[in-house]
This record gives structure tokens, sequence and C-alpha cells, in this order.
């Protein structure tokens, strides 16, 4: 048989527990070369530059 807890977990002991699995929204930079947000350490899908080199061609709509 596993192991089972001696005693109950209190709901205080396991919402603290807890208060680390909230969801956090994604943290955004502004691209330098066209200012819209976008994921940090990432292509920009909007104008295709990687610090400040055009690596990925994006075709307008």
């Amino acid at each position: 048989m596993g192991a089972l807890p001696k005693k109950k977990v209190s709901k205080g002991r396991r919402d603290r527990r807890r208060s680390h699995y909230a969801v956090k929204p994604p943290q955004l930079i502004l691209c330098p070369s066209c200012h819209k947000p976008t994921l940090p350490h990432r292509v920009c899908p909007h104008c295709g530059n990687y610090r400040g080199v055009k690596v990925l061609e994006v075709e307008e709509e």
C-alpha cells in the first residue's frame, strides 16, 4: 500500500501551497522595429525581425 497522510491537511495549508498555481499573463515586450507587443526572445510575428536583424519574411494581408 502507498504512503498515506497521518493527519488532515487544513484548508489554509492546502490553499497556501496552491497560491502559486495561478496562471499568469504572458510577459510581453515592444518590438524595437515595429513597436508591437511580442514575446521576448522570439522573432516578431508582425515584422519578422529578431534583435534588429530581418530573419523572417512576413507576407502582408
